[in-house]
Parts: structure tokens; C-alpha cells; sequence
């Protein structure tokens, strides 16, 4: 009798086995804060992403990649276990723990004789010390090599160059699992690094929820100067790649966390928050030059990677794979069952009387992004009498909050419980339609769609547990200060 494991084993590896191919290395290149459409290949002309664009190039170009939480470790931590954030206990939150008793695609591959490491950012921010893992749960830890960036908004890792000193470890004829961890475009930035790096404002796009100032123009180009410094690593890793032969044996994938680090962006559950870039190539396993539409969510990841490497995905994975995507050769929409994500938050960072967060919920649709706010009474960027800590420090936020403008009431304003948009004519989430009679129908099945998924996989606020979200500590370095406020501010 074929044991169940080994049976498994044998039929995700056989796809591989049948061309006769080595195991494939895996590289997954993360950004931190990087926008789904700050890219050349995806038609941006200010941001330059030549590593990133010759990926898609080479592979495959996705345009609806999205994250279930739009803030740093819960979607790294969604990454990482092939789960949804609702699925991962205190890991929906930012600054948090990360529970042990889910297995990460990395530890899943070293088990089956992958050599796994990491550099830069890996899941974080957040505490995994606590619940007793060795080391980050991307991987063991290769930060020795630094370099001198030319702005003192960059991080001064060398991050291609500790991804040489991971290969040079690696045994011989062995497979790698390596985690490529960019810093940037997270803040801060050098104030007017873009424009002393001779770039242009005038040829910045802005978004219609921002303002068309010099200040947001000057700001989105020190972004896009960090965006390009993590590329360049990306492009020196590809480079090294082809110099020992791995090159096409080689799984590249290439996304970031979430939207850019800007008002009503990151941390945000609007389309520009939650949506991400993705690009990927494999070599001649993947045809190139393809545009691919399905939706595909982090938690995808995992159970993708697993299944190129030919080893199984772990039984906490719920993720889906998209190898049958990746391979199919074909462009446009290639499994009609991809067309719909949920996204969600509790809390993120601080700035709350108790620590309360803003708990929201959504649905994404080719055609509708619905989204409940199940606490429209308070702030979702944080009170204003501590600075609306959800949303990072910038020259673009100061300016928001100088003036009660509409851009204002956009990013920090409150907001109804319920929203809805036309992803095909309002991307940008500005006219929500809810309050339209005629979208009534609309909305209530999207409701009913989204808490019956919602109830499915476990959410505890549609299970009647959301009390468990107020039990979560917050693990960051602004705890201490924000108590101290609270306990002076009472009467």
C-alpha cells in the first residue's frame, strides 16, 4: 500500500519530473510599501523598475495580485502560511506576536532538503521570539554585507550582496529557498532626494485623493527613488543568477505588501492599499510576455511555491496554488475561479483610547469593491489629539492635516459603514455609491457573500468572538509612550 504522504508527494512532483527538470530554486523579492501601479512594465514612466519590468517580460505579469491586510506583518504573515489574517490569531494585527502552531512555506522546503535563508525585512514588525521560533520565520538570517546608500532615507543593507554569501554556503547540488527583503520605499525618506537625484516633478502622477501640490509631487519622487534603489538589488540578484547557472532553474517572484506609504494608502481598504504588483518567471517551465488577470491572493503564495518545488503544502496552508496559471501559457483571465477577494483589518498601529482598532471587512470584484466599517463612529486613521498614528509621518500628511479639505476628509475623516465603488470607472475610490437606491441589491448580496466566506474561514468577528481583538497586545516601540499619554489624559 502507497503511503498517503508519499503518494501526494509524488503526483505534485510529477509535472516536474515529466520535463526532466532539477528542483527549482525559489526567490521571492518583496518590497516594503510599494504601489501595484509604480512600474514600467504596468505603463508607469516616472518610477523606473528595469529588474522588476524584465521579469514580467520573462514571465508572467499579473494585474490583480492583492493582500487580505494592508499593512506590513499581517501580510507577510499571510505570505508566509498561506492564510488569510483572520486565520492567524494575534498575526492580524501589526506589531504583534506570530503564533507557532502554523507552519511558513520556508521551514516546509528546508524539511524537504531546500537550504532556506533571508535578508533585510523579513515578517516583521512584530515579536517572534515569544512563541518560540529560532529565528525570523522567512528563513535564517544573512545581514553582514552593508553598503553606502546615497540618501539617508535608504537602508544601508546590501541585500544582493548577502543573497552572494547565502549561495556561497549553499552545499552543492542542493536547491535554495531564499527570502529577498527590501526596506524600501518604507519611510522615512531624505526630504528632496528626488529632485537633488535630477528627477522631474512635473512627470509625477498624482492621485485624485491627494492634493496636486509641489509638496505631494516632491514626495511621491523621494518614494519612487526607493521603490528603484530595492529594483537595483532585484537586478544584481538576477545578474548573479545567470553568472552560476540558476538563472532558468529558478522560481523569481517579485511583489510587494501592500500600497504605498502615503494618507489614505497603506494600512487603508481601498483598492490603491491592498493591491499590489506581482510578476514572476520560471525559466522556460513559463511562457514570457504574458499579462495575466485572475486574482491572486498572498496567501496563494505559500501553497504556489510548495507545489513548483514538488512537496506538499502544509495542512494549516488555505491558500490556493496558481501553478496551473503560471504554466497554462495563456494571458487575460485563465481560471474563472479567481475573480474575488476579501481583505480586512482590526487594528494597526496605536493612536485609540484602549488600544481599539478600526475593524473593516470587504469584498473585491472584477466590477465592485464593497467594504463594511463596522465602527463608522470612530476615527480610521487613528484620533486626532494623537496624530492619527495609523498613517506615517510625512510632508504629504502634514499637509493634509493643515487644512479640512476634501483631501482631509479622505484620508483621516470618518467614514459610513458602508462603501461601494466601480473598480471599472473609479480605481481611485472616490464617489462611493452606497447610499444609491439602485445599488441596494448590489451591496446586500455582497454583504451576505462576504460574511457567509467571512464565517467559513473562521473570522472570529463573524463568529460573535471579536472581543478576541482587544486581547491582542501591541508588541511596537510606540507602546510605552502611548500609555503614558492615556494615563495623563485622564481626568
Amino acid at each position: 500500500m502507497i503511503h498517503r504522504r508519499h503518494f501526494l508527494h509524488t503526483l505534485l512532483a510529477a509535472p516536474m519530473a515529466a520535463q526532466g527538470a532539477r528542483r527549482p530554486n525559489i526567490l521571492f523579492c518583496i518590497h516594503d510599501d510599494w504601489g501595484h501601479q509604480h512600474a514600467g512594465a504596468y505603463g508607469c514612466t516616472w518610477v523606473k523598475t528595469p529588474s522588476f519590468d524584465r521579469i514580467a517580460r520573462e514571465g508572467v505579469l499579473f494585474t490583480n495580485c492583492f493582500t487580505s491586510n494592508p499593512k506590513c506583518s499581517p501580510c507577510r504573515a499571510t505570505i508566509l502560511t498561506g492564510r488569510n489574517t483572520w486565520q492567524l490569531k494575534e498575526a492580524i494585527n501589526h506589531y504583534s506576536i506570530f503564533p507557532n502552531e502554523f507552519a511558513v512555506y520556508p521551514d516546509v522546503l528546508e524539511k524537504a532538503g531546500y537550504f532556506t535563508g533571508m535578508t533585510g525585512k523579513g515578517w516583521g514588525p512584530g515579536d517572534y521570539q515569544a512563541t518560540g521560533w529560532p529565528h525570523n520565520p522567512a528563513g535564517k538570517e544573512f545581514q553582514k554585507r552593508t553598503n553606502k546608500p546615497p540618501y539617508t532615507g535608504i537602508s544601508n543593507r546590501d541585500y544582493a550582496g548577502n543573497f552572494e554569501d547565502f549561495l556561497a554556503q549553499r552545499p552543492s547540488d542542493t536547491p535554495f529557498c531564499f527570502w529577498l527583503g527590501g526596506q524600501e520605499p518604507h519611510r522615512a525618506y531624505e526630504e528632496g532626494s528626488g529632485r537633488r537625484a535630477g528627477r522631474n516633478p512635473a512627470e509625477v502622477t498624482v492621485p485624485g485623493y491627494l492634493p496636486d501640490t509641489p509638496t505631494v509631487r516632491n514626495d511621491l519622487l523621494d518614494y519612487a527613488l526607493e521603490v528603484e534603489w530595492f529594483d537595483t538589488h532585484i537586478g544584481r540578484a538576477l545578474k548573479k543568477l545567470e553568472e552560476i547557472g540558476e538563472l532558468d532553474n529558478t522560481l523569481i517572484i517579485s511583489t510587494s505588501d501592500h500600497g504605498m506609504p502615503f494618507p489614505r494608502v497603506k494600512g487603508q481598504i481601498y483598492e490603491d492599499g491592498f493591491h499590489i504588483p506581482l510578476a514572476i518567471r520560471w525559466g522556460t517551465r513559463v511562457k514570457g510576455s504574458r499579462v495575466v488577470d485572475d486574482f491572486i491572493n498572498t496567501r496563494d503564495f505559500a501553497p504556489t511555491i510548495c507545489e513548483a518545488a514538488g512537496v506538499p503544502a502544509a495542512s494549516t496552508m488555505t491558500g490556493k496554488s496558481f501553478v496551473n496559471v503560471l504554466t497554462s501559457g495563456r494571458s487575460g483571465s485563465v481560471d474563472p475561479t479567481r475573480n474575488v477577494m476579501l481583505v480586512a483589518k482590526e487594528r494597526h498601529d496605536l493612536g485609540r483610547p484602549g488600544d481599539a482598532g478600526y475593524p473593516v471587512r470587504a469584498m473585491r470584484t472584477p466590477q465592485y469593491l464593497y467594504i463594511r466599517n463596522y465602527a463608522p463612529d470612530t476615527w480610521p486613521a487613528g484620533n486626532p489629539e494623537t496624530g492619527y498614528r495609523n498613517v506615517d509621518d510625512s510632508p504629504t500628511k502634514t499637509l493634509l492635516i493643515s487644512s479640512f479639505d476634501m483631501y482631509y476628509r479622505m484620508s483621516f475623516g470618518k467614514r459610513p459603514a458602508e462603501e461601494l465603488y466601480d473598480m471599472r470607472t473609479d480605481k481611485e475610490c472616490l464617489h462611493n455609491l452606497a447610499a444609491d437606491p439602485k445599488m441596494a441589491q448590489v451591496k446586500r448580496k455582497m454583504l451576505e457573500n462576504m460574511e457567509e466566506t467571512l464565517r467559513g474561514e473562521g473570522d472570529p468577528r463573524m463568529l460573535g468572538r471579536s472581543d478576541f481583538f482587544d486581547t491582542i497586545r501591541y508588541n511596537g516601540p510606540r507602546k510605552h509612550a502611548y500609555d503614558e499619554w492615556l494615563k495623563n489624559s485622564r481626568p
